[in-house]
């Protein structure tokens, strides 16, 4: 009986922290990167009460998120932005893939999961692996393994990149192109261009979102390799919703006070998903994977990220 109490009393002590880690999040009181740390944190100490829904919620505010940032952009600059994004974008999504079907089967990996944390690296980490895992009937253990070591790299993308970038005094513009090709999540590119300046958000957001419109391609390209067939392919349809915002905020429909507020309570809304990811890595999940998919994903990610960044500076 009293152990059962004990029980009870630890789970209510833990979801209680939880919950007031978020409500501080809310507020405005915990950036990206501390937000990040503060959910490793939990996750060692405490179990994470709602681990089960945590990869969903995590999708699901992202979404919102990046559709609020959309009130906070003009449609002139968004078009712009893409157009000078296009080329780098291509060019990498291209090699990241050619180059991760290499390694694969150099290394002798099980081709699911090779070709899933290809896909993470190449277009936009966790979405393309939940978008492309139903395409190829990738096992839950395949997808586990490869969202975990994505959202790993993706931690210490949010603390080295902007660390890079002061030290390379690289502009905003240059920065937040590089975060959108070179960081795998659309999450952690925002965390990482949070504090770069504005500016750097509002490119490394607009070239992201035009990244992962690659996935439908990707998923096509996926059905072929792996000659599966009568797969639904996922549309990303909340892009359509981020463009509605930017018309919505060109042509002023909505006050300006209001767009702000959305502008706002988004970016704090993806400090909070930051800190769901953050309490959603496993290290005993990664103990496990072994040493060549932690590999493959970190050849690749260097790749893009030495390869994005020189083809920037000249």
């Amino acid at each position: 009986m009293y152990q059962i109490l004990t029980n009870d009393m630890k789970a209510i002590f833990s979801k209680t922290i939880y919950l007031l880690i978020i409500a501080i999040i809310l507020l405005g009181f915990i950036n990206s990167p501390t937000a990040l740390i503060l959910g490793f944190i939990y996750t060692l100490i405490f179990k994470n009460p709602f681990k089960a829904y945590s990869h969903k919620a995590i999708h699901f505010f992202l979404k919102i998120s990046v559709v609020g940032l959309g009130f906070g952009m003009f449609i002139k600059e968004t078009i712009e932005t893409s157009k000078d994004g296009l080329s780098l974008t291509i060019f990498s999504i291209f090699l990241t893939v050619a180059v991760g079907l290499l390694l694969t089967r150099l290394l002798k990996l099980d081709l699911k999961l090779g070709h899933l944390i290809t896909s993470g690296t190449a277009i936009c980490g966790g979405s393309a692996i939940a978008a492309i895992s139903p395409v190829i009937k990738a096992k839950n253990k395949t997808i586990s393994i490869a969202l975990g070591i994505v959202f790993l790299l993706n931690s210490i993308a949010l603390f080295v990149f902007p660390a890079i970038g002061h030290y390379l005094n690289l502009s905003q513009e240059q920065f937040g192109l590089w975060c959108a090709v070179a960081i795998h999540d659309t999450s952690s590119v925002v965390g990482a261009t949070l504090g770069y300046g504005e500016e750097a958000l509002r490119i490394a957001t607009t070239v992201k979102l035009s990244r992962t419109l690659w996935i439908i391609p990707l998923s096509i390209f996926s059905m072929f390799l792996f000659k599966t067939k009568g797969e639904k392919l996922k549309v990303p349809y909340f892009i359509l919703l981020f463009i509605a915002a930017i018309v919505i905020n060109s042509f002023h429909i909505l006050p300006e006070s209001t767009t702000q507020l959305m502008v706002s309570m988004s970016k704090r809304l993806l400090i909070i998903t930051l800190f769901l990811v953050g309490a959603s890595i496993s290290i005993k999940d990664l103990k496990s994977t072994g040493l060549k998919p932690l590999f493959l994903a970190l050849t690749l990610w260097v790749f893009v990220s030495i390869f994005s960044l020189v083809y920037i500076l000249n």
